[in-house]
């Protein structure tokens, strides 16, 4: 007896394209494992025979195999409608079985993984015509029916691993093959497998060009689902500490060879490659461990940038339940991420701009495509969606902003109540179950048919930023002119918070425009506020930092944005060699500018006190790198555009402000409605009252 084979089921009703995937697959494994493939057509008992096909499948092939036993079964002579000869299929390391019924009820437990294949119901039986047409004609609606009866009581597509939508292009095998390796029950096996992934080779080019960004953006991924533009807006303008944090921006889709994208929502992560798509389930942070971290590609001569190829999109604020938090269930999903083998980065210093792909029988090609678009962009300063290139506040309140229609938004909290809860937060603070308390609030908007794109042009040029981004992920939006690092880690594995803790709005007189950015310096509460933030974030960094290493360059700084001054730190850290990457983010997260302190306590409080989830908001955008470097911004300033269920969309926006002993309510309430302004401005609507 050999050891027990790992087994792999391909199921799918008729003429959805099983036995071409899986022969293409054994075909693919076999370069490094032993395979064994059994079709299930060979054992059915006749055109009536499913059941009774699937009964002899599970306990003639599939037990022995199980077992690591040679499995002998008798085949169906589909000529002389009666068994034929007797056959044996003998265990491997890797066993393929297809067919219907591959993955019924009775075979799971026997089984490390279940694809199901899906094709439309006119396209199936085009197949099956095709290839079996003279002798399976007759019996199509019949085979159908049967199907039909199987599956209301056996609900195979439920229980799969892996589900392939197989357009018959040739692309389904090598989809399935990567799919496979995020399947944690596999991977020891196909070890050879993940390895050739993660020994990829990096091609780049430098173009010596200033194109639009916007531009740029729309001739490469206008019409892609998922699209991510990681966009310093405001590097025209940027100056001293801001002007490092707005030297790149990056635009990527999740195309190509390479290409993939994931969702993660209460525990269960949803990874679609090409036309397949692997779920499993467990934290967010542990599944991030298993794809980034180790460094694996290299950077071109003369690159700059810390982003080489990787993951970009969005951590939801819902994710602390991974980090102390309670398990609150977002609208949104938890984490929503696109892999990029290819993309364009920005240098706005240098007036260049890098090509980076992959190396993949289809990056030439794109490279090509990619140079064009830059060489056709038009420059930055003759571009409609370039950012203003002043140092003053930019639009004043009477600008209608984008579109024309009439946005109406409401509050998930009146002042009243707002007012309410700060009280309540002070009192938890005087009871010493806290020392600061982020409370937030959401104000929606029922989507009267605003285009994504042109709001986020209005957006970025009413309030450029170091981190705002665009993200498109099929139906949600998100549009943000966040200025705020969360967490950067670089390649050789230096660490740098840069929290946000004061806030004061622009002016459009210099004089009183001064006067605010003093008042804001000067202020005792706010450089409390962002004193005990740094304190929250150093022990964050902490748990993965080299002992020592720890230094504060920047304390209670004041930087001047659009529509408003913020107080901004600097914390920076080694971490240790050889530590976690992913669990190092896991241990800052959610930010704690966003929380109170302490984090976890203050968590606690604020979702007895707020009135649902925050979803996107609060959270991080940004990319996780393959040369293992990181960079993330925090999620404020930011409009999220997502479906109501009902075919429409709601417009949210999140806001808040830290609250302390010596808070006073209607100055926080005022903050509230000065951090609004600049998203809210430019959609042409205003804090709703009451």
């Amino acid at each position: 007896m050999t050891p027990a084979p790992v087994i792999i089921a391909i199921d799918g009703r008729s003429g959805a394209g099983k036995t071409t995937l899986a022969v293409e697959l054994a075909a693919r494994l076999r370069m490094h494992h032993k395979v064994s493939l059994f079709h299930l057509e060979d054992i059915y008992p006749g055109w009536n025979g499913l059941a009774a096909g699937i009964e002899r499948y599970v306990t003639t092939v599939l037990a022995p195999l199980r077992k690591g036993d040679a499995a002998e079964w008798v085949s169906w002579d589909w000529e002389k409608h009666y068994d034929g000869r007797s056959n044996v299929t003998l265990p491997a390391e890797i066993v393929i079985v297809e067919g219907v019924g591959a993955a019924a009820s009775d075979a799971r437990p026997m089984l490390d993984a279940v694809v199901w294949v899906d094709a439309p119901d006119d396209e199936r039986r085009h197949r099956a015509m095709a290839r079996d047409g003279s002798s399976y004609e007759p019996f199509w609606d019949g085979w159908a029916a049967q199907e039909d009866k199987w599956l209301e009581t056996d609900d195979v597509p439920g229980h799969t691993d892996i589900r392939v939508l197989n357009r018959a292009d040739g692309n389904a095998p090598d989809d399935v093959l990567q799919a496979l390796n995020y399947l944690p029950s596999l991977s020891p096996v196909l070890s050879p497998e993940l390895s050739a992934r993660r020994g990829l080779q990096l091609k780049a080019e430098r173009i010596a060009a200033a194109p639009d960004p916007a531009a740029l953006f729309q001739a490469l991924y206008a019409t892609s689902a998922n699209a991510v533009w990681l966009d310093s807006s405001n590097a025209a303008v940027a100056s001293g500490a801001a002007a490092e944090r707005s030297r790149f921006s990056i635009l990527a889709d999740d195309g190509g060879s390479f290409g993939q994208s994931v969702m993660h929502s209460s525990g269960a992560t949803r990874l679609s490659i090409g036309c397949a798509t692997v779920e499993t389930t467990g934290p967010f942070f542990r599944w991030l461990d298993t794809v980034w971290g180790r460094k694996a590609v290299r950077p071109p001569a003369g690159y700059d940038c810390e982003f080489t190829l990787g993951w970009l999109g969005y951590l939801g604020y819902e994710l602390k339940r991974e980090t102390g938090g309670s398990d609150v269930r977002a609208g949104t999903p938890d984490a929503a991420l696109l892999f990029a083998g290819r993309a364009v980065v920005l240098d706005h210093r240098d007036a260049a701009v890098w090509l980076l792909a992959v190396e993949a029988p289809d990056a030439d090609d794109w490279l090509g495509r990619a140079r064009g678009a830059v060489q056709s962009a038009a420059p930055v300063a003759q571009a409609a969606g370039a950012p203003q290139a002043s140092g003053g506040p930019a639009h004043p309140a009477g600008d209608p902003g984008v579109g024309h229609q009439t946005l109406e938004f409401s509050s998930r909290d009146t002042e009243d109540e707002y007012k309410g809860k700060i009280a309540i937060a002070q009192e938890q603070i005087a009871e010493g179950n806290t020392y600061e308390v982020c409370l937030t609030t959401t104000v929606t908007a029922t989507d009267p048919g605003l285009d994504p794109w042109e709001s986020y042009l209005a957006l970025r040029k009413r309030n450029p930023a170091p981190f705002a981004s665009y993200l498109r992920f099929g139906e949600l939006t998100v549009a943000s002119t966040s200025p705020e690092r969360f967490l950067r880690i670089t390649s050789d594995g230096g660490m740098k918070a840069e929290p946000i803790k004061g806030t004061r709005g622009r002016a459009a007189d210099p004089g009183i425009d001064e006067a605010l950015r003093r008042g804001l310096e000067s202020s005792l509460k706010d450089r409390a506020e962002n004193i005990m933030i740094v304190d929250l974030l150093r022990n964050d960094l902490s748990h993965f930092a080299v002992p020592g290493s720890m230094t504060v360059s920047r304390l209670c700084a004041v930087e001047s944005y659009a529509t408003v001054h913020q107080m901004v730190s600097t914390i920076d850290a080694r971490l240790r060699p050889g530590a976690p990457r992913a669990e190092a983010v896991a241990a800052a997260f959610p930010a704690g500018s966003m929380t109170g302190a302490p984090k976890i306590s203050t968590m606690g409080i604020l979702d007895g006190l707020e009135s649902g989830p925050r979803g996107v908001y609060s959270g991080a955008i940004g990319y996780f790198s393959l040369n293992a470097a990181a960079d993330l911004a925090v999620v404020i300033r930011t409009l999220v555009m997502s479906s109501d269920g009902d075919g429409g969309r709601t417009l949210s926006l999140g806001v808040g402000g830290a609250i302390t002993a010596d808070s006073n309510a209607g100055e926080e309430y005022e903050e509230v409605r000065t951090k609004a302004f600049g998203v809210l401005s430019a959609l042409g609507a205003e804090f709703p009252e009451g």
